[in-house]
Parts: C-alpha cells; sequence; structure tokens
C-alpha cells in the first residue's frame, strides 16, 4: 500500500482518541491477563520441575508411592538387580513446625549411596572436624532457602513436630548443592525413620541404571517386582504430574483473559463501524477517485490491526508487570495453592510475548473485518447521497436468525464433546458460539423488545422508540460490547455464586461435629496414637468422638496420589453423595466385599460408577472395594476414596490419626472443651477449631481464590459502559442534521438529551436483556461441561436473583446518564449549523 495511503487511514485513529484508547485498553487487559497466567504458570512449573531435577540428581528411574510409603525391603532387592547400577533410599517427611503454619521438607538419605546418586544432596558440615556429623542421630542440614525461611530457633537448633512429641535437631551444616528456592533439610535416613515413627519405611528409590540398559527396559523389568501402590517413572514425571492437576485452572484463567480481548474485538468492532459510517462520503469520493476496493479493505484493516498491535505491546508490558507483582506478591501460586511456597524468578520468551502481540493483532483485525468489508463494497454513488449514513446504521439491523441458529446448534453439539487432554476445548467452543447467538440475535430481540414497550405516548418517547424499532443495527453497534460484557459478567456470577452456595451446603454435611482436633494435615508429621485418643474422650463434656486418618495411594497413571480417608460413615458422619447410598448391602456376594466411596473426580477419571469394583492399594498388595457411592469433594481434586475405619485399620495395622471430630455433651461449652484440650496438648502441637470457624476460614479462602474473576467483571462492565459512551458520541456527532431538524420543529436542548438518553437507556436495556439470557446459557455450560471437565466437580445451580437484578438496573441507568453525557456535544451546536449538509 502506498505510505501516502497507510498515513492517511493511521491518521484517523487519532481523531476519535477516546473510541481508539477504549478499544485498545481492552485489548490490553486481556493480552495482559492471559501472558501473567502464562508466565506465571509456566515459571512456576519450571522452578518445580528445576527443584525435582536437583533432587533426583543422577538417576534414570524413580519408585515413588504416597506419604505412606512402602516396605524398606524393596531397597534390597532393587538395589541387587542386574539392571541397577546404584540405588539410593530417601524417606521424604513433610514436618510440621510447632506453633507455625508451614511445614519443612526433610529428606532421610544414605549417606554413603546419595555421592553416586543425587550428589546435590550431599550435606556439609559446617565445623570441618565434624567429618561424621551426618551419621549421628540428633543432626540435620538445612538449605540455603531454609536458613532464611528462618524455621530454626536460634541459629542451630530446628525444632519439628513427631506425633504429639516436639523433637530437636541440631543444625550441623548446610546442603550446598540444593538450589537456591529449595527449602529443605538432610539428615541420617536411619535417624529420620527413628524420629517420625517410619521405622522400616521408605518413600522413594533413586535407581542409577547400568550402562546399556535404557530406561524403558529396565521399567519393563522391575516393574513387576513392585508392590501394590508403588509406581516406577523417570524424574520428570513429578512435573508431568504437577502440570496435569493445574492445567485446567491455568486454561479457565487464560479462557477469562481470551473473553476479555473478544470484548475487546467488540469494541474494535463497534468504533470501526461507527468510523466507516461516518466517513462514509469520504470513502465513496475515493472510490471514485479510483481507488480499489481492495485497497479500501486494507486501509480499513489496517486501522484495526494497528490499534490491535498497540493493545498487544501495552498488553505484553502489563502482563510482565503483573506477574512480576504476583511473584513479590503471592510467589508462584495461582491463587489455587498449586505451587505455594514456590518464588520463581520472571523469564522473558521472545516466542511467547509476539504470539500475545499476534493475538492482540488478530482480535484488531477481526472486530474491523465486517465493517471494513461494508465499506469496500458500498457503491460509490450511494455513498455520496445524503442519509447515507442512515442507511448504513439500517444495514447493520438485518436479521440473521438462521446464522443464530447455527451457532446455537453447533453449541450444543459442542457440549457433548469428550475434554482433550483433560482441557474442556467443547465447552470453550460452547462459550463462544452462545457469545455470537447472543450477538446474532440482538436485531431481532431489538425489534421484538420495541413491541412490547409499544405502550408510551410522549413525543420524546414515540420519537426514541421508533427510532430503535426502526433502526435496530443501532442496538447492534452499541450493544454488542454490552452483550458481551453482561454475559461474562452475568456467567460468572452465577457460576460464582452455584459454587459458593454449593461449597457452603458441603461444608454443613461433611463438619457435622461440635469441634475438631487436628494434629497436622494429611501429609505431616503430626499424629494422634491411642494414649493420646483416651485423653481426649475423658476430657469433661466429650460425649463421643470419631477419628479420621488420612494417607495417599497412586492409583492414576500420570496424576497425582488420590487421598485415601479412613473414617466412620454411620451414626451421622455423613458425606454429600450425588449417587449410591451409605447403607451396607443387603446381601450375596457384594455384602462380603468392603465398601468404598469415591469422590467425582475419581468416578471421572477412573470411568466408575456405583455398584462397580475399584482396586485399592493397601499395606502392599491390592484389596477389592465395592464403590458403594459417590460423593462431592470440592478439598482435593486429585480425587479421594472413604473407605471405614475398622477395615482400614484390619488391613493396613495403621492406627495413627491426624484428625479427631468430637460430639459435646448436651449444654457443654466449646470453648470450655477447647481449652481442656489446649491444657492437655499445648497450642503448638494441635489445631482446634469450631465448625463455623471452619466455614468462614474456607469461604474466605474461596472468595480470594474467585478475586481475579470479580477483577474481571468490574473491567468487562467498565468496557460495556465506555462502549455505550463511544457509540453513542459517535452516533449523535453523525445525527447532527436530524437533532437540527428536530431542533427547528420546536424540541429544546433539554429534550434532545432526553431523546439522546432514552435511547441509550433502551439500547442498553435490550442489550442487558439478551446478555442475561446468554449469561445464563453460559453459565450451565460453566457449571455442567467446563467445570466438571476441569474440576469433575458437580454444584447446583444456584442463581442471585436479586443481584442481577440490581446490577441490570443499576447498569441500565448508568447507560442511560452515560449516553446523555455523550451526547451533550451535539446539543450546543446552532441548530442552523446543523442542517446546513443537507442545504
Amino acid at each position: 500500500m502506498n505510505p501516502a495511503l497507510i498515513r492517511l487511514f493511521a491518521a484517523s485513529l487519532g481523531r476519535r482518541r477516546l473510541a481508539t484508547a477504549l478499544a485498545l485498553i481492552a485489548i490490553a487487559l486481556g493480552v495482559a491477563l492471559g501472558l501473567a497466567v502464562q508466565l506465571i504458570h509456566e515459571a512456576a512449573l519450571d522452578e518445580f520441575g528445576r527443584g525435582m531435577r536437583e533432587l533426583a540428581g543422577e538417576a534414570d528411574l524413580q519408585v515413588r508411592s504416597g506419604r505412606g510409603g512402602f516396605d524398606e525391603n524393596l531397597y534390597l532387592t532393587l538395589a541387587q538387580r542386574p539392571e541397577v547400577a546404584e540405588a539410593s533410599p530417601v524417606l521424604e517427611v513433610e514436618a510440621r513446625l510447632p506453633g507455625r503454619a508451614g511445614t519443612l521438607r526433610i529428606l532421610g538419605i544414605d549417606l554413603f549411596r546419595i555421592a553416586q546418586v543425587q550428589p546435590a544432596l550431599m550435606p556439609v558440615a559446617d565445623d570441618r572436624d565434624a567429618r561424621f556429623a551426618a551419621l549421628q542421630p540428633n543432626t540435620v542440614f538445612l538449605s540455603v532457602a531454609a536458613r532464611e525461611k528462618g524455621v530454626t530457633e536460634g541459629a542451630h537448633v530446628l525444632r519439628v513436630q513427631a506425633g504429639l512429641e516436639v523433637v530437636s535437631f541440631r543444625v550441623a551444616g548446610t546442603v550446598p548443592g540444593a538450589g537456591a528456592r529449595q527449602a529443605l533439610g538432610v539428615m541420617d535416613i536411619a535417624a529420620a525413620q527413628e524420629a517420625f515413627g517410619q521405622v522400616g519405611r521408605l518413600t522413594r528409590i533413586d535407581l542409577k541404571l547400568a550402562p546399556g540398559v535404557g530406561r524403558e527396559q529396565a521399567i519393563a523389568r522391575l516393574a513387576p517386582l513392585l508392590p501394590a501402590g508403588t509406581s516406577m517413572s523417570q524424574p520428570e514425571a513429578s512435573g508431568t504430574e504437577a502440570a496435569a492437576l493445574s492445567r485446567a485452572y491455568r486454561v479457565n484463567l487464560t479462557m477469562l483473559a481470551a473473553i476479555a480481548l473478544l470484548t475487546g474485538g467488540f469494541l474494535v468492532f463497534s468504533t470501526q463501524w461507527l468510523s466507516v459510517v461516518r466517513r462514509r462520503r469520504e470513502f465513496a469520493l475515493f472510490r471514485a477517485l479510483g481507488m480499489t476496493r481492495g485497497t479500501l479493505l486494507r486501509g480499513l484493516l489496517l486501522e484495526g490491526a494497528i490499534t490491535g498491535l498497540a493493545g498487544g505491546i501495552a498488553g505484553v508490558a502489563l502482563g510482565h508487570l503483573f506477574a512480576g507483582l504476583a511473584f513479590r506478591l503471592f510467589g508462584g501460586d495461582l491463587g489455587a495453592g498449586y505451587f505455594e511456597g514456590i518464588r520463581p524468578s520472571l523469564q522473558f520468551s521472545p516466542a511467547v510475548t509476539g504470539f500475545y502481540i499476534a493475538l492482540g493483532v488478530v482480535a484488531g483485525i477481526a472486530g474491523a473485518w465486517v465493517p471494513a468489508r461494508d465499506a469496500a463494497f458500498m457503491w460509490p454513488a450511494s455513498g455520496l447521497k445524503a442519509g447515507a449514513t442512515e442507511v448504513a446504521v439500517l444495514g447493520a439491523g438485518k436479521s440473521r436468525g438462521g446464522l443464530a441458529l447455527l451457532c446455537f446448534g453447533l453449541g450444543l453439539l459442542a457440549c457433548l464433546l469428550p475434554p482433550l487432554s483433560g482441557i474442556p476445548v467443547g465447552g470453550y467452543l460452547a462459550v463462544a458460539l452462545a457469545l455470537a447467538c447472543a450477538v446474532l440475535v440482538l436485531p431481532g430481540a431489538t425489534r421484538v423488545a420495541m413491541q412490547v414497550l409499544n405502550i408510551g405516548h410522549g413525543a420524546v418517547w414515540r420519537l426514541a422508540h421508533s427510532r430503535l424499532a426502526a433502526a435496530p443495527g443501532q442496538a447492534v453497534v452499541a450493544g454488542a460490547g454490552v452483550v458481551a460484557s453482561v454475559a461474562l459478567a452475568v456467567s460468572m456470577a452465577i457460576m460464582v455464586s452455584s459454587f459458593r452456595v454449593s461449597v457452603d451446603d458441603w461444608l454443613s454435611t461433611v463438619l457435622p461435629a461440635d469441634l475438631y482436633l487436628r494434629a497436622s494435615s494429611a501429609g505431616a508429621s503430626g499424629f494422634f496414637d491411642a494414649d493420646a485418643l483416651e485423653r481426649v474422650k475423658m476430657t469433661p463434656g466429650v460425649e463421643f468422638t470419631d477419628t479420621v486418618r488420612a494417607t495417599e495411594l497412586r492409583l492414576i497413571d500420570g496424576r497425582p496420589p488420590v487421598t485415601l480417608i479412613a473414617r466412620a460413615v454411620s451414626r451421622g458422619w455423613g458425606l454429600p453423595l450425588v449417587s449410591g447410598s451409605l447403607a451396607p448391602p443387603s446381601g450375596g456376594a457384594a455384602s462380603e466385599m468392603p465398601s468404598a466411596w469415591i469422590s467425582e473426580a475419581v468416578a471421572d477419571l477412573m470411568q466408575l460408577a456405583p455398584e462397580r469394583t475399584i482396586e485399592l492399594p493397601i499395606a502392599g498388595r491390592m484389596i477389592q472395594f465395592r464403590v458403594a457411592g459417590v460423593w462431592r469433594d470440592y478439598a482435593r481434586q486429585n480425587g479421594a476414596v472413604v473407605i471405614d475405619r475398622d477395615v482400614y485399620r484390619r488391613l493396613s495395622g495403621d492406627l495413627k490419626v491426624n484428625d479427631v471430630a468430637i460430639r459435646l455433651s448436651t449444654g457443654t461449652s466449646a470453648d470450655e472443651v477447647a481449652f481442656a484440650l489446649r491444657e492437655h496438648f499445648g497450642d503448638e502441637l494441635v489445631e482446634i477449631a469450631l465448625p463455623g470457624e471452619i466455614r468462614k476460614i474456607s469461604l474466605e479462602i474461596f472468595d480470594r481464590t474467585f478475586l481475579v474473576t470479580y477483577l474481571m467483571e468490574a473491567v468487562a462492565i467498565m468496557i460495556g459502559l465506555f462502549g455505550i459512551a463511544s457509540t453513542f458520541a459517535a452516533l449523535s456527532t453523525a445525527r447532527r442534521g436530524e437533532f437540527g431538524m428536530l431542533r427547528h420543529l420546536g424540541m429544546t436542548r433539554t429534550e434532545i438529551g432526553r431523546l439522546i438518553a432514552l435511547e441509550g437507556g433502551l439500547t442498553a436495556a435490550v442489550g442487558v436483556g439478551v446478555g442475561l439470557i446468554a449469561g445464563g446459557g453460559i453459565a450451565w455450560i460453566l457449571i455442567e461441561v467446563v467445570n466438571r471437565q476441569s474440576f469433575h466437580w458437580s454444584m447446583d445451580f444456584h442463581v442471585p436473583y436479586a443481584g442481577l437484578a440490581l446490577f441490570s438496573f443499576g447498569l441500565v441507568a448508568l447507560a442511560t446518564m452515560v449516553a446523555r453525557l455523550a451526547g451533550y456535544r451535539a446539543m450546543r451546536q446552532s441548530a442552523v449549523l446543523a442542517v446546513r449538509e443537507d442545504w
């Protein structure tokens, strides 16, 4: 294209600074949010993977199980195999720090094996004369990151919890080979087994293969030797599991950013279409002077591309800023706890940066495509006539019911598609088709709405009503961004409300006790023994107690371990079942098989249903269970299985307990019992909470997790309002002749202002109405398709009617005021000058 023509089209953007800036901001926000999510997630995964590689050292394969571990005799079996050159046993413990909220990972290692397989974990004593300090049972070596974390009492003492006791270790040195961000401790494996009650147990074996033995070959030969519940894989598998678990959350955040980008595309469409309408005579003159259709089309697409490019560049800068702030404030955690404690550094990727800039350009070109095509195929003679603007406005309101029905049908079919690698591609496609369908039905909805609202008799009302009824294209241009932003906000509001109500109901079901006592989380080192449980039962005011033992099982290849929960399922300790029953089987072969209740994640991932069988690895052997029911579990995305506590103890011999649920005697104060328990065990060794406190904390965490969603809703609404402002400012300018004629016929400036405000309110009302319906449909897709395929959670559909009604009326009122303010410029001009173009 001629450089002069490029300058001509680019200069037009400067003449409509507000509209261009709004479209640019919308694109920039979409690009920034999407890029920030990807940068944070990739950096966290990279840091997580680097840490796993550092800990694995030169190992070719790893044998792993859940936190419960496996018998150490497996180490002897594997170490003697000809395929294995070196084997290094590891006991990994998440040691609870008394009186603190966090834990410290402590690795029990064999000092004589570590140098051959994992040299990065080799401890170095501070005292050069302490040659055998690593073999002493009361010593530990801390990485630099662990010391900076402040986990020690003073400079040389580390206090950790083992059961309900505090164990003190002398900090004898460092682990210089550990990564700068790896907070861990290293000690002799025998001492770790003794200190944490894991005598004879291991959690990992790192294998270095003999020369000439491939990894796949070794797995084929050695895997049959493994007991149930253990797996053999390459060290990189841990990063793959973490990526699989967090992928759905990242993709959902990215899709929110994509919807913001789509809203930006709608704003580009609105601003470009209005620009084309206002410059219709200008383009007709260019065509009459010899400009080809292709040149005009490319010039207008160039305007959209420049807007998208500027938005993309600004979005990339904002995205890196957002990611940097997130790393500084929250580390690598995305808000859902996947990478808690990891603090990666921000990395610049030219490929990723270029991709997101290109996305901004694509959004700009896509938004400009329809207006550019209409302008290019306009006949020059029609464009030079008076009233060409009105013809263009009428043309935008053509009915496209057939295309809308096609989008609706394709959206329904997309909802039936299975997930692709755990990603609900069909659900996201259905959301896009629903938005397209909503915009396509906007002209028809405007006509229907005007027929229903044919009730006013005032001149201003009749003019506004007739305008929209005759030119629904005005509603398309002004309302497209409103429909997209309202649909986004409404769908998110319904989805979040449904999720929050479902979580609240779920908490009520899973927290039936009066008081809860915890030694530590499932993976940490605290636990109750029989003596401690007896002391709890003998506490005055305690009517009876039930215990919970939580451990981990490896059930699904390529996925993190599933949580096994051993607890009572009778006497009112129910489960939030979605299918099946808590009642024991009536008889037959099923009654001889122990029952298990699986979470929805396990049911989906393993394709199980009630009355099917599931095999669980307990104590090194596979035990068959009857699936008695499927239950909701919002706490463990990786999945959970509940079995009866007595069955678990009989099969495993494990008598440890993580949590105690306490029912109080009638008239007993929970605060008095909690005080007595603190006197028994001490504040720093146990956590005591009322159900109301747990519910409150859980819902606060829920609200923090969805903070980015609330921000996205606010941004979408602001974009929609700005879209109305820019649209009516442009339309008011284009309709100066019409307003001048109305002034000649006797209407005052105030009445013209009321007319513009009423048109803005009616346009927004139609857009909000269509957006509400589209938002309800999208919410259903998010709940029943996207959420279920991403996280394997079901929830009850809950519509916040009061909130949506207030939001809708407020948005229409704001749109009315915004349109009135935007049309102020059109009312300032003299009535005579306003009609001079028609002289």
